[in-house]
């Protein structure tokens, strides 16, 4: 199969009001996020269909009740429109050698330098995040061309009811790593719903 998804994603990205309100207008451009625990390596972060998820984790963040380097004051919901492009999707069989091979390159160049891999806890992936990155290098370093989006499911939450493996806050989450790849931006409707401050002063 081609690493080349055939059609455009909708994807959800939670930030304050004001940096929405900025990107929205032209006036900024979405960062990408390069905190070392970023399970899917370094880039702009979004959930994929899920604007529900998003908005959760806005008004959550606000509340002081996630994890957010940037902090988010007043919640907001971007959408955008997303062509993954050379995706590495790894909800894709083909896509699991990608992560063990860079996974026994990256394991050894620490082993050789002396110093301890990065290890994960919990929601806190640094070795997912120094692996993830890791495929980029691999990429320069063999002259292939750079992956423009990564995409996976995240199992998170409580078991949905007693037994369950599927999880109750589980969901598809999409990171950008070429800003080209996003095509537009959007306010998701009802505003009223996903973006209640959107219309304050």
């Amino acid at each position: 199969m081609t690493p080349y998804q055939p059609s455009y994603l909708i994807g959800y990205h939670a930030c304050d009001k004001e940096i929405g309100m900025r990107i929205l207008q032209g006036n900024d451009d979405l960062n990408s996020s390069t905190n070392p625990w970023d399970w899917l390596g370094h880039g702009a972060y979004f959930w994929e269909q899920d604007v529900m998820r998003a908005a959760q984790y806005a008004y959550e963040t606000a509340a002081g009740m996630q994890r957010n380097k940037n902090g988010i004051k007043v919640p907001f919901v971007l959408g955008a429109i997303i062509d993954p492009g050379n995706c590495l999707n790894l909800v894709e069989s083909r896509a699991m050698p990608v992560l063990s091979r860079a996974y026994e390159m990256i394991n050894n160049i620490y082993h050789l330098s002396g110093k301890l891999l990065p290890t994960n806890k919990e929601k806190i992936r640094f070795l997912d995040c120094a692996v993830m990155n890791y495929v980029h290098v691999m990429n320069q370093q063999e002259h292939r061309p750079p992956y423009d989006t990564i995409r996976c499911a995240f199992p998170e939450g409580e078991a949905i009811y007693p037994g369950s493996m599927i999880s109750s806050r589980l969901h598809i989450q999409i990171c950008v790593c070429n800003p080209a790849c996003i095509k537009g931006f959007f306010v998701p409707r009802p505003i009223t719903e996903y973006s209640s401050h959107l219309k304050t002063a």
